[in-house]
């Protein structure tokens, strides 16, 4: 399973603003610089992510973005699900609810899918925007 460009710019997006959490709003446009996305694309992905809750507007001249919660209340697992939809390496294990085929109940793959699906999901319901932040700092000393 591979994630498109919306979960991984998302997140990156995500990241800047919880950098910059309690700076005030952010403009888009130096988020797209930092994370070297384009700012048109990220109007996009910021939009989704305001209608979900997980980000606040601020119009004027000194607008931008933030964070609707603290680093810590924000998992990656949250960003992914709102940019991407509902997870599952296959149709037949889908978050939101799976779509069963005519070999559904003697299917042994689906019970793979299902374990990659419970893996996945129990990792980025696991990791947040805080923990990001704490990594990010190991690294940059």
């Amino acid at each position: 399973m591979k994630l498109s460009t919306k979960g991984r710019y998302g997140l990156k997006a995500m990241f800047d603003l919880a950098i910059h959490d309690g700076e005030g709003p952010i403009p888009l446009n130096s988020i797209a610089e930092r994370q070297r996305v384009s700012e048109h694309y990220l109007e996009q992905l910021v939009a989704e992510l305001r209608k979900s809750g997980l980000v606040k507007s601020v119009r004027g001249a000194q607008g931008g973005y933030m964070l609707a919660h603290k680093p810590a209340e924000i998992t990656v697992g949250d960003i992914i699900r709102v940019l991407e939809g509902p997870l599952g390496p296959s149709d037949c294990v889908l978050e939101d609810g799976p779509v069963l085929c005519d070999n559904a109940d003697h299917c042994i793959t689906k019970i793979v899918w299902e374990k990659i699906q419970v893996g996945i999901s129990s990792v980025i319901d696991t990791i947040t925007l805080q923990d990001m932040l704490e990594d990010y700092k190991k690294i940059e000393n």
